[in-house]
């Protein structure tokens, strides 16, 4: 008989446990000291690391050790304060340990039978969030967590997809999406047998926002050379600037042609958690699917992306396949979600512990004060640009990104973002928009203040 295995004990778990959080605490506490952005080559990291795997057991210790010399400087730094460079995705010490007690139960909830918390919790969760952020009714008890957007708009392509004929009518299926939505939703619609040519990128105004008139017009059209529009996503925070669609009249266009409404608010949806900010919920009444992610700007680590269905049985009856050894009372009841119908995977973890401790931890007010400051200090930087000759505002300043260029073109605009990366102090990306680069500034770390905001100005200004 084999020997066993040199399993953790709980007492070594318990000793391991507290070394691995004193790291990631100090991780925090010196975050600062690090460039921003990774400066390692490509294959730096594989070099220092051996060929094979190790034949022994390894001390805990040089295992923590080897966090510090080989993937501490691979990293890029999405939680240092200078890290504007994508929307951001917040770290926080609750969902930290929310994570680590979710893999600590080692719950696997494929059906509600394989534990019952992991269904309840999660649909409590998504139905706290439609209080916390006044989403519409339809999407009480409608939700699940996904692990991304890009899953999310997946499985709602895959439900409108369902409601208009299945894998039947795919040869006639016609979508619809701006020219500034994320291209998760081009990929999603390739995913489920929607080819390019298939797929109509509708037109936006001079704030890069869709336009329902053009979405009106392709419409028709396709109606009329005997396609069928089946799916239209809007978005609320394009990844480039943050437009918002006009939600209510892409809805009213979708909803009167038949076509599955999408909203994806992925990054600016969290800020609807304070109450001078629910205009970005407006026409989500006219919505057959919503998602936003908690794991980007509500302190809730990745992944949990909050997907809404307003009528969730299109999905299942998409995604619903059971075996004899998936059958059980429970599931034959009725009565209980299993939420394996509703996304890609069989398995799934238990995301919603750790939704769970961040809202106990922060409340609501306390999310709400996050959203805030990021909000104040992006319109301060806006005045800042405004008020500086040598820079230009290129789209307003919606949530918390700002987006601007330098008036001398795009070399002055790419040296200007050079600098400010190589500094090592902060990170910045760009976009380009009607040919021409723009920068972009995007606020949301947790562990940002005012001064690094200042200080990544100065830096800015240095440069120009």
């Amino acid at each position: 008989m084999a020997e066993r295995p040199n399993y953790m004990s709980p007492e070594d778990f318990r000793g391991a446990g507290h070394r691995a959080v004193d790291w990631v605490a100090g991780y925090h506490e010196r975050i600062e000291e690090f460039p921003v952005l990774s400066e390692v080559a490509p294959g730096w990291v594989r070099s220092q690391l051996p060929a094979e795997p190790p034949e022994q057991g390894e001390d805990f210790a040089d295992v923590l050790a080897d966090l510090d010399r080989i993937v501490v400087p691979g990293l890029t730094h999405w939680q240092a304060p200078g890290f504007f460079g994508y929307f951001p995705a917040n770290a926080s010490g609750p969902a930290a340990l929310g994570d680590l007690v979710s893999s600590g139960l080692g719950a696997v909830g494929l059906l509600w039978l394989t534990s019952p918390a992991v269904a309840e919790l999660e649909q409590h969760m998504l139905d706290w969030l439609v209080s916390a952020l006044e989403l519409p009714e339809r999407y009480r008890g409608n939700g699940v967590i996904q692990n991304s957007a890009s899953s999310a708009t997946l499985c709602a392509a895959l439900a409108a997809r369902e409601r208009a004929g299945g894998i039947d009518a795919l040869a006639e299926l016609v979508a619809y999406t701006s020219e500034q939505a994320h291209s998760s939703v081009v990929k999603g619609l390739r995913i489920i047998g929607i080819p390019a040519e298939r797929v109509r990128a509708i037109a936006t105004t001079p704030d890069f926002a869709m336009r329902a008139d053009h979405l009106a017009y392709e419409i028709v059209k396709d109606r009329s050379d005997g396609l069928t529009p089946f799916f239209v996503a809007a978005t609320v925070g394009t990844t480039s600037t943050t437009a918002i669609d006009p939600v209510a009249e892409v809805g009213w266009v979708a909803n009167n042609f038949e076509a599955w409404m999408h909203v994806d608010a992925a990054f600016a949806g969290s800020a609807a958690v304070c109450p001078e900010m629910r205009w970005l919920n407006d026409g989500l009444d006219t919505a057959d699917s919503y998602v936003f992610n908690p794991h980007k700007w509500l302190l809730t680590n990745f992944d949990c992306s909050a997907l809404y269905l307003a009528d969730p049985r299109h999905l299942i009856n998409a995604m619903s396949i059971t075996p004899e050894y998936l059958r059980n009372e429970a599931s034959d009841s009725g009565e209980v979600v299993d939420y394996r119908d509703w996304e890609i995977p069989l398995g799934r973890r238990f995301r919603a512990l750790k939704l769970w401790f961040v809202m106990r931890h922060y409340g609501l007010e306390g999310l709400r004060s996050h959203i805030r400051r990021h909000v104040a200090w992006a319109a301060e930087l806006t005045d800042w640009v405004a008020a500086d000759d040598r820079f230009e505002l290129v789209t307003p300043t919606v949530v918390s990104l700002v987006c601007f260029r330098h008036i001398d073109g795009d070399d002055a605009t790419q040296r200007v973002l050079d600098a400010v990366n190589q500094s090592g102090q902060a990170f910045l990306t760009h976009t380009n928009l009607d040919d021409k680069l723009v920068i972009r500034v995007a606020i949301g770390s947790p562990q940002t203040e005012r001064h690094h905001v200042e200080e990544l100005w100065n830096l800015v200004q240095s440069a120009a």
